[in-house]
């Protein structure tokens, strides 16, 4: 247990800081699960139009780093890959 008031301090920060990289790590999940539902569903023009939100919802996570950017810009390659070949 942390017995410094900076520790203390600390704690409190992370545990605040753990709950918002939580939140951002559901809606990237949760974005993924959307465009991977309607790519199953061959809605190719929900899809298209779906994209670009994708696109800005996983730029925004790789942002603040919770996502790495390489990892961002290869789904939103491969989820465009399988848009077009529906």
């Amino acid at each position: 247990m942390a017995n410094t008031k900076s520790a203390i301090k600390r704690i409190r920060r992370i545990t605040k800081q753990t709950a918002v990289n939580k939140a951002r790590k559901s809606r990237y999940k949760n974005a993924l699960k959307k465009m991977n539902s309607l790519i199953e569903a061959k809605k190719k023009s929900e899809a298209l139009k779906f994209l670009p939100k994708l696109n800005s919802e996983l730029m925004k996570i790789a942002k603040t780093g919770n996502v790495k950017k390489q990892n961002a810009s290869r789904n939103v390659s491969r989820f465009t890959k399988k848009i077009a070949s529906i």
